[in-house]
């Protein structure tokens, strides 16, 4: 296990926001191989369209109320493969991606936040796995939702994820990452034995 994916959050409201001029400036030391990936919530063409000329990116992750026909549209206009992220609290939850297999690219599915959530994730919670433990979907997907160095070997042995999003669970304060908490995730999520997906 290795980091693969390096997200920039893009919405204004969370603590690991980030502008369009300092993504830009980070992109530059980014490893070779490892996906640039925008974090949007809801953005309109406009801010897209800014996203993209500003910023060298490899993928959209969509976070917020998209529709799947939303996301097909800004994946065949601004031509870049598209992840959309799923909350699950329980199994009716699921349905949901289903829906959004023929329009994305990649499935993260992540803890459904409180109704009355200022961050549709990064919050810190965690879903019931079991509820997807062995799973098989049309296309490729993430599991999120309140991992940690300490339940990131348990998650992937439970629900069979091969890969994991990050984002609370390895910070020291909200919005700061920690290198040791970083370290001791990736050793973690290295350590699972995943269960065989149905």
């Amino acid at each position: 296990a290795k980091a693969t994916y390096l997200g920039f959050n893009f919405f204004a409201r969370s603590p690991r926001f980030v502008s369009l001029e300092a993504a830009r400036a980070l992109t530059i030391s980014v490893p070779a191989g490892m996906a640039k990936v925008a974090l949007v919530v809801d953005a309109d063409d406009a801010f897209l369209d800014a996203l993209v000329q500003t910023v060298p990116l490899d993928m959209i992750q969509f976070h917020g109320t998209e529709s799947p026909h939303r996301v097909a549209e800004v994946r065949a206009r601004l031509g870049l493969p598209v992840m959309k992220a799923i909350g699950v609290a329980d199994k009716e939850d699921l349905a949901n991606i289903a829906r959004f297999e023929a329009a994305a690219d990649q499935i993260l599915i992540d803890a459904k936040p409180p109704k009355n959530a200022i961050l549709p994730g990064g919050n810190g919670l965690v879903f019931d796995w079991r509820l997807i433990a062995g799973r098989r979907w049309a296309r490729p997907w993430m599991l999120a939702g309140g991992l940690t160095p300490e339940n990131a070997a348990a998650a992937v042995e439970t629900t069979g994820a091969r890969q994991l999003d990050v984002a609370s669970g390895v910070e020291s304060a909200s919005g700061i990452k920690d290198a040791d908490k970083m370290a001791a995730f990736v050793r973690a999520a290295q350590g699972a034995q995943p269960v065989p997906r149905l």
